[in-house]
């Protein structure tokens, strides 16, 4: 499966400490807007992470189709709701279904660890 860009989305207690501890690891801001508690951050070497202050329970996985590791779009690329049936085909049961026939959708899996995966398609 073509997963698009990945990323680690932190759930944060305190979005402005985060981003101060990331930053000191040589993070930086490449989208967000922390008033709306979350961003996008980066490094050197390509490593991104989101922070969500009050929108996730838990740390999760996330692959955005469409996107490179670059936030550039890619095409061709595999729209979220085909990579739903190729899961669901490989007999994995997604928790939220992504909708609709086209544009922005999304669809949620937990690992065999309890480990949330986000599929989010932006486009």
């Amino acid at each position: 499966m073509q997963l698009g860009a990945f990323s680690l989305s932190l759930a944060v207690k305190d979005i402005a400490a985060s981003r101060a501890f990331y930053e000191k690891l040589g993070f930086a801001v490449i989208a967000g807007d922390q008033a709306q508690n979350w961003l996008i951050l980066r490094n050197a070497d390509k490593v991104t992470l989101g922070l969500f202050q009050g929108m996730f329970e838990r740390n999760s996985l996330t692959f955005n189709p469409g996107w490179d590791a670059e936030c550039a779009e890619i095409n061709p690329f595999t729209d979220v709701r085909q990579l739903q049936a190729q899961a669901e085909a490989a007999g994995l049961q997604p928790e939220a279904r992504a909708e609709g026939e086209s544009g922005p959708a999304f669809f949620t899996l937990t690992d065999p660890d309890g480990n949330p995966i986000l599929i989010d398609q932006h486009r």
